[in-house]
């Protein structure tokens, strides 16, 4: 079953096709009791949406004839998490999600409050498309993803106050190029005045995004694809740690599950290594495990206790799963 935020978007949706629902139906369309589907519409209906409901055998729920919907009652954050989520779900390797994303985008953007359509707008121009990145990264202001995506797609100057790797706060006038979304991480890839080079800067770093107010010319990024630019600098940058293993599995098959986060040397036509830059090892056995062959680590030594905690914690898992819930012998 969705979320409520997402199941209301989807009653939203089956709603505004201008039928009739039964009530059966609909609660069995959205996976959930015709009790649950009684608060998701009376939540509609908190948010202006002109539900109708029949009783009686023919009963059920549809829009009011003729009526129009207000705008989507959307915060600045909950508009920046929505544009977030479906555009990673249309980014995402899962099988259908893409195309229902995109159709949602398009439905639910248009009814915007004018605002914040422009603000979503600039996002989705903004940013880079990258592989899945996965959660648990550091946390990004939403303020400021925004307002970078806006200077991003008006070609405007800023100021950012920014926090380097070695914990220095400072300024940096820039003229903001791209977002990338990459590993756990958001990126933005910008053109530094004060070094007159390009620079990457990790937007868990930015603690504000001041528009000067001036516009300028695009440059041209010295590299053919803005995300391999953000990975060929964050690959040369140190680690906390780099997590190594023997994988029992083509090299060719392990970059086509796993390159993407990890950096893979063939040893021979059927063993590879595999490195992976991490500041916590729990993100390299997520990633070993994505390769879906036999490993071996190799170094940290402490990261095969982990494994071998992971290990018992997942068997004990498989054990319990394997028997039926008391009280359902017999049935």
């Amino acid at each position: 079953m969705a979320g409520t935020g997402a199941r209301t978007l989807q009653l939203m949706s089956l709603l505004q096709t201008s039928r009739h629902w039964a009530g059966q139906e609909l609660a069995d369309r959205l996976e959930v009791s015709l009790r649950t589907l009684r608060r998701d519409v009376d939540r509609l209906r908190e948010l202006g949406y002109p539900v109708e409901a029949r009783r009686g055998v023919a009963g059920g729920y549809q829009l009011q004839p003729g009526a129009s919907l207000p705008p989507l009652v959307l915060d600045d954050d909950e508009a920046v998490a929505l544009a977030l989520g479906l555009q990673a779900a249309a980014q995402s390797g899962v099988e259908g999600m893409a195309e229902s994303s995109v159709r949602a985008l398009a439905k639910v953007v248009p009814v915007m409050p004018r605002r914040l359509r422009r603000r979503v707008e600039a996002l989705t121009q903004a940013t880079a498309r990258a592989p899945w990145s996965g959660g648990g990264g550091p946390a990004v202001d939403p303020g400021v993803l925004t307002t970078l995506a806006q200077l991003c797609r008006d070609g405007e100057r800023c100021v950012l106050a920014y926090t380097t790797r070695d914990e220095r706060a400072g300024q940096r006038r820039v003229e903001p190029h791209r977002l990338v979304p990459l590993g756990r991480r958001w990126y933005l890839v910008a053109y530094d005045l004060d070094r007159a080079d390009w620079r990457t800067f990790r937007l868990d770093r930015v603690a504000a995004a001041r528009p000067l107010g001036e516009r300028f010319a695009p440059r041209r990024l010295p590299a053919e694809d803005v995300t391999e630019f953000v990975r060929a600098g964050t690959r040369a940058l140190p680690t906390a740690t780099v997590v190594r293993a023997t994988v029992q599995a083509p090299a060719a098959d392990v970059v086509r599950r796993a390159g993407r986060w990890a950096s893979v040397t063939p040893l021979d036509e059927r063993t590879c290594r595999v490195d992976v830059p991490v500041d916590g090892p729990e993100w390299a056995l997520l990633v070993l495990g994505l390769t879906g062959a036999e490993f071996t680590v190799e170094s940290p030594a402490d990261v095969r206790d982990l494994l071998r905690e992971w290990g018992d914690r997942f068997a004990r898992a498989a054990a319990r799963g394997a028997s039926p819930p008391d009280g359902d012998a017999g049935s």
